[in-house]
Order: C-alpha cells, then structure tokens, then sequence
C-alpha cells in the first residue's frame, strides 16, 4: 500500500528527492516500503535530503490502535493526515535555511492515550541563488514614514496567515500554474534595487501580458484580497496544513475574502501594481510560512487524497 501510494502519486521510492519534495531514505538497505513495514518495531531515524527552498513529504506507515499524527518542525506543530496505508504531511525547508542537519520529531498518539515519538532528520543541501540588479520607482527603496508604516502593517498581517495551519480544506488534487503554460522564473534570487539589497525574492515570477488570467494554483479559502504596498493588488489563498499560494502585482481582483475557490478558477488578472517593473504575475508558495520554489513544488505533483 505504501509503495503504492507513491506510485500513484508520481514518486519514484528509488530516488530521495523528486521535483523539489523530498522522500524518505533508510540507513538499513532495504526498499522504502519494507522500511516503512518496521519502522514501529525498530524506531529506524526517516532522514531526508532538501535543498534551500522545497518541500519535505513526510509519511509514516499506519498502525494497530494509532489515533493521530503531527510533527514538530522549526517549533511548529504540523498535524498529518491519514491516506490510505499511510499517515502524510508536508514541511517547507525555507530559501534561508541553513545548510545541514536539521532535527524534526513525529508525535504518535494512540486511542488509549499513549504517546510515541519517531525521529526525523532533514538534510538542507545549500543552493546558489544568483543576484540581480533591478530599477523601480524611488518610493519603494526609499519609504516615507507613512509608506514604511503601512509596509509594517501589512506585513505583521501576512505573516499571520504564514503563521496558520489551518485543516479544514485540504488539496485533493495535485497543484497546478496559475496561468497555464507559463513557467515561474528568479525564485531566490538576491535582489538589488536602485542599488540598495533587499531580502530575496520569495516567489517565481511568470511573464504574461496585463489583463491575463489568473487561476487558483488549488482549491483553498481566500485569506486576502486587497491592495498591499510592496506587491500591489495581490490575493492569498490558505490551501489547509499550511499551504500557502500568493499571486501579487494583480490589475484586477475577482475574489473576496472567505470565499472557497476551485483549482483552476479564475481569481485575477496579471498587472503591474505595487513594486514591480513591469506586467508579470509574482506567484509564491509557502509552507509552514517557509518560503519554498513554486515550480519545484508544482513538479511534484503533491495531493493528499479525498481527506
């Protein structure tokens, strides 16, 4: 059931990381399903390898009398999902992270109340980003006092939505790009703007034409739905465990908040509002409010089944 499960969903168990979202490996020379069969008995360490800026699935094997999963990550508490044969979750390792070993714990609880711990450890391989020169308009780099204390505002509001880990809507099927057929581009890169560094870029951006459609990367909540200093018109959408999708510099929006969306449904149209030097969709994934690539995660094709 376990290999199976991966099969369906478009993982190969012979290779450790797979279009961004890493996979388990076992230091006792047998399959991933075979692992997955004596994990309980011999509390084997699942280790998994992540470069900056991706995605960890985690998958444990279900078991006699077990009542819930979570995971401690980054001192977050991740909850898993059952899916069939397996319990399922996802950690973001953030563009920032630092290169090594980095310590996570999964938290079996049983229906009579014990509790057991696994261990987890994820590799972080670093990642080179390249630095790019850019030109914007002189009020983004150098901010009024209003400018910075509305950018301040805004931004202790995004980041509690970053914050949440919310269960209630889960993705049933594999994530897809906002606008079909274009290809995300600079996730990472240093930006320098008007000659002065800024944090990297957090998000991939996809050339397209203003006015062009946006779609829901997945079904989710509308969490946000307005104009923000930095990325001008933008919408956030809270896809369940954690998953976040933000599509900014929007000439248009067509949601509001509260709102449930289909994948696939149209949200916006590309702009070029906020900080931004020309028309293009800055699209961006985060988990765990960790930043990760969007077109790597998009390649692994993750969903979590009829949960």
């Amino acid at each position: 059931m376990f290999a199976g499960f991966l099969a369906q969903h478009g993982f190969d168990d012979a290779s450790n990381l797979v279009g961004g979202l890493a996979l388990p490996k076992n230091h006792l020379g047998v399959s991933l399903a075979q692992c997955a069969m004596v994990i309980g008995v011999l509390f084997a360490v699942l280790t998994y390898t992540a470069s900056q800026g991706s995605a960890v699935q985690v998958t444990l094997p279900n078991e006699p009398h077990l009542k819930s999963v979570h995971v401690i990550w980054q001192k977050r508490t991740v909850p898993a999902f059952q899916v069939d044969a397996i319990w399922t979750t996802v950690l973001g390792v953030d563009l920032d992270a630092k290169p090594g070993e980095h310590a996570a714990e999964a938290v079996l609880t049983m229906d009579d109340g014990r509790v057991e711990r696994r261990e987890i450890v994820v590799n972080v391989a670093a990642k080179k980003f390249p630095t790019t020169p850019l030109k914007v308009e002189g009020r983004f780099v150098e901010l009024s006092k209003a400018d910075l204390a509305r950018s301040k505002v805004e931004s202790r509001e995004a980041n509690a939505i970053y914050e949440r880990t919310t269960t209630d809507l889960l993705p049933r099927e594999p994530f897809t790009v906002p606008i079909p057929g274009a290809v995300g581009k600079n996730f990472g890169e240093r930006r320098i703007f008007n000659g002065e560094p800024r944090a990297p870029h957090s998000g991939a951006d996809l050339s397209a034409a203003a006015g062009t459609p946006v779609h829901a990367t997945n079904r989710g909540r509308v969490v946000l739905a307005k104009n923000l200093f930095f990325t001008g018109n933008t919408v956030i959408l809270d896809h369940g465990l954690g998953i976040i999708s933000l599509y900014a510099h929007l000439s248009r929006i067509d949601v509001k908040v509260g709102e449930k969306v289909k994948r696939g449904q149209f949200i916006a149209a590309v702009g070029n509002t906020g900080r931004s030097t020309g028309p293009h969709l800055h699209y961006e994934t985060r988990i765990n409010d960790e930043a990760v690539d969007p077109q790597r995660f998009l390649r692994a094709g993750l969903r979590l089944g009829n949960i």
